[in-house]
């Protein structure tokens, strides 16, 4: 058996709009996702997962399950109805209790500042496009940090900024459903990075005694073929999708090679981005101050070379073979028949984790810790004999855990590892059918009951060790 240091975090995930709802509890503000998800009319996450009137029950079920860490995020607009201006008290008690009752139940939180939800006013005024964004959000952080700071010891700025500015620019899932929109994925990215590097100093200078990092989502890409075409095109995703993110995140600006490609994706996208002086006097300095960084890893993607207009498919439902992703300047994602995918297209590969894991500590030394912020399996979990018998999800998570624990032998410091999810919840573009918790929720009582995943992940964390199928 391979063992974990007793320190390690066998945390789960979870994301306040997807798991919250009470979207009418207080003076709550609206966010970019009620009046889109309202006119569509496709899902309700108005309940969720009830984790606003029920967190109580999850962290209890969290501490007997051996589960000591917990990612949970800040509602932006239940602070800030607005997003700036006037505080709504009751959304600023909510977070006190429910940090209270984390710390009480021996369950560490890991807070995020921002996770998808920007309120309805910023997003109308361009979202991370827009500068008065960057400044409104690191004016909400600080109040977070001023209010909660003494009880929180772990802070990530943003979730995912890869997957916000694909889901808003480019696939087109995401509000405002832009398609293709190139130009605006990777200014906004910049902005984001200049946003969550503000909002790190700003921790700093603060002088608490937490940590502070950024989560971002890691897909190792690879290359179909030897062909030098192909292996151009993984490089050149690669780069777009990762290497822009991490080199503002531990080198304070963007290496010459990452220039030059990403120069060469706006220029036949005949689009453009723009950065400002003093992004990288912040950005630098960031690059110094930050804690940790949070990986969230599904899956990792193989390309050949492409050279027509964009076309993308998402795979909302689960109908296995019907995803297409193309990229005008980029390449084509292809599936490799050597590996397994779920139902929504997404290739089980923990090798790639590893291999990211590999890339970091070369390219980027400076870097102090990882956390595995989110890794998990989504699938259409049902009961059997009264039980949920995910046996899938198990070997996923014992197949990622056994990557990372062959990254920490050869001296990649992982310290912890979170299940995404806690609980079934909402999610953004599937809503109900793709499930991924360690406790199944029946969405009509609102009732939890533990999957075998639970008490399996649940034996892992006491013991430390992994065991082997």
């Amino acid at each position: 058996m391979d063992t974990f240091p007793e320190q390690f975090i066998f945390g789960a995930a979870t994301a306040a709009y997807q798991a919250e709802g009470a979207v009418t509890i207080g003076k709550r503000g609206k966010n970019c996702w009620d009046d889109y998800l309202q006119k569509s009319g496709e899902f309700d996450p108005r309940q969720a997962s009830d984790f606003y009137n029920r967190y109580e029950e999850d962290l209890r079920l969290s501490h007997e399950f051996g589960i000591n860490g917990l990612r949970l995020s800040i509602a932006w607009s239940r602070i800030f109805p607005n997003g700036k201006g006037e505080v709504d008290p009751a959304g600023v008690e909510f977070y006190h209790q429910l940090i209270d009752s984390c710390n009480k139940m021996g369950v560490t939180p890991f807070v995020t500042l921002h996770h998808f939800d920007t309120p309805e006013k910023q997003f109308k005024e361009g979202d991370w496009l827009s500068l008065k964004m960057v400044d409104a959000y690191v004016d909400f952080a600080t109040f977070c940090f001023q209010e909660y700071g003494d009880k929180v010891s772990y802070w990530i700025t943003i979730n995912e900024p890869w997957s916000v500015v694909a889901g808003q620019y480019i696939i087109g899932h995401f509000p405002p459903n832009n398609h293709y929109q190139i130009g605006k994925a990777i200014q906004s990215m910049h902005n984001m990075m200049v946003a969550h590097a503000r909002v790190v100093n700003t921790y700093k200078e603060s002088n608490q005694k937490g940590e502070i990092g950024i989560v971002h989502i890691l897909e190792s890409k690879y290359s179909i073929s030897e062909k030098e075409e192909d292996r151009k095109a993984a490089q050149k995703e690669h780069i777009l999708a990762n290497q822009f993110l991490l080199d503002a995140t531990f080198n304070g600006e963007y290496s010459p090679e990452t220039i030059h490609a990403i120069n060469e994706i706006l220029s036949v996208n005949d689009s453009q981005f723009m950065t400002l002086e003093e992004d990288f006097l912040h950005l630098k300095e960031a690059a110094e101050n930050i804690d940790f960084l949070g990986l969230n890893y599904y899956g990792s993607h193989f390309l050949k070379h492409y050279t027509g207009t964009s076309k993308i498919h998402h795979n909302g439902s689960g109908k296995k073979g019907s995803s297409i992703f193309a990229l005008k300047g980029v390449g084509e994602r292809v599936t490799n028949s050597a590996i397994p995918t779920t139902d929504w297209d997404w290739p089980i590969y923990p090798q790639g984790l590893e291999d990211m894991l590999l890339f970091i500590k070369k390219r980027y030394p400076n870097y102090k810790k990882i956390y595995i912020t989110e890794n998990g399996l989504g699938s259409k979990d049902q009961f059997k004999d009264g039980q949920i018998i995910d046996d899938e999800r198990i070997d996923y998570a014992r197949l990622h855990l056994a990557a990372i624990l062959r990254a920490r032998k050869q001296g990649i410091k992982v310290e912890g590892y979170f299940m995404w999810s806690l609980m079934d919840m909402f999610s953004w573009t599937n809503g109900y059918n793709k499930r991924y918790g360690l406790f199944y929720v029946d969405f009509e009582t609102q009732q939890r009951f533990p999957k075998k995943s639970a008490y399996w992940y649940k034996k892992i964390s006491e013991t430390k060790k992994l065991d082997q199928a």
